[in-house]
C-alpha cells in the first residue's frame, strides 16, 4: 500500500512529513533526484524526462501512485505526463491542485465558470522555471477572475537551502521579498511556491509583515491526499516498506535530511 513522494531533492520532505503524520499506517517511499538537483534551472523539457526517471522508480518500488512534490516538476512536466505518458492503473499527481483550492475556496472537480475570491493580490514565491511557466497563473485563471498575481523567482534559494546555509537563505528570502514588494507594495496573499520553501516561512512571514496570509503547500497537499486515497482506495500500491532513495551521496543526503526534519533520516542510493 506504498505511495510514492518525489522531489528533485530535500524539499519535499517537507511533504512528506506532513503526510506522514496525516496518514501513519501508509507507508511512503521519497525520492530525491539530489544528484541533478536543482530542477528550477532546467529548461522544461529536461525536467520532463528527469521526472519521468524519477516516477518509474517509484513504480518500481511498488508506488502505483505518485505525488510530484516538486513545484518545478508540477509545472513543467506534470500536464504532459499525464496526457500523453502515464499508463492505465497508475496516477501521478502535483502539488498545485490543494493550493488553488485553498485560495480560491472550491473543489477542483468544480467546472463552473471563474469567479471573484477574496483575496485579489498575490505573491508568488518559487524557482526560475516555475515562474516561467505560469502554471499557477493559468490554473488559478480557470477558476478566479480579478486576481493580480505577482510572480518572483527566488535564485540561489533552493541551493543555500540544500547545502543547509540558512544564513544566506535568510538573507535571499529578504531580498526576495524587498524585490517583489516593489512590484507589489501590499499584497494581501503570499504562496511559498516551492516545497523548499516552507523550512524558512518564519523568515517569508517576518519579511512581508503579520497582515499577508503566507500558504504553505504541505499541510494543504497531506489533507488532499488523504482525502484522495479514502476516495480512491485501489491507488494504494502493492508495496509494503517506507524507502528514503536518492541518486546522490546517500551518507550526505541522510546527514541533510536528519538536520532538516530533526530526526534520524537513512537514504539508500539507486
Amino acid at each position: 500500500m506504498a505511495v510514492g513522494i518525489f522531489d528533485s531533492g530535500l524539499g519535499g520532505l517537507t511533504v512528506l512529513d506532513a503526510v506522514t503524520r496525516e496518514m501513519p499506517e501508509v507507508p511512503f517511499v521519497y525520492f530525491g533526484d539530489n544528484r541533478n538537483a536543482p530542477y528550477g534551472v532546467r529548461d522544461a523539457d529536461d525536467v520532463y524526462d528527469l521526472t519521468c526517471a524519477a516516477t518509474e522508480r517509484l513504480w518500481a518500488a511498488g508506488c502505483d501512485l505518485v505525488i510530484l512534490a516538486c513545484n518545478t516538476a508540477s509545472a513543467a512536466a506534470l500536464r504532459r505526463m499525464q496526457e500523453s505518458w502515464v499508463p492505465p492503473g497508475k496516477r501521478v499527481l502535483g502539488v498545485f491542485v490543494p493550493l488553488i483550492e485553498a485560495l480560491t475556496e472550491r473543489q477542483w472537480g468544480d467546472n463552473s465558470p471563474p469567479r471573484e475570491v477574496a483575496v485579489k493580490h498575490v505573491a508568488l514565491f518559487a524557482t526560475p522555471a516555475t515562474v516561467s511557466s505560469r502554471a499557477f497563473q493559468r490554473e488559478l485563471a480557470f477558476r478566479a477572475i480579478g486576481v493580480d498575481v505577482e510572480a518572483q523567482a527566488c535564485g540561489g534559494l533552493v541551493d543555500a537551502i540544500e547545502e543547509g546555509d540558512m544564513i544566506l537563505a535568510e538573507a535571499l528570502v529578504r531580498s526576495h521579498v524587498d524585490a517583489l514588494k516593489r512590484k507589489m507594495p501590499a499584497p494581501e496573499a503570499a504562496i511559498l511556491g516551492c516545497t523548499h520553501y516552507p523550512l524558512l516561512q518564519d523568515a517569508f512571514q517576518a519579511a512581508l509583515g503579520p497582515d499577508v496570509a503566507v500558504y504553505s503547500q504541505a499541510d494543504l497537499v497531506a489533507a488532499s491526499l488523504a482525502d484522495y486515497l479514502r476516495r480512491h482506495p485501489n491507488m494504494h500500491g502493492p508495496g509494503e516498506e517506507a524507502l528514503f532513495l536518492t541518486s546522490g551521496d546517500a551518507g550526505r543526503v541522510s546527514d541533510r535530511a536528519t538536520q532538516f526534519l530533526r530526526r534520524e533520516i537513512r537514504f539508500q542510493p539507486i
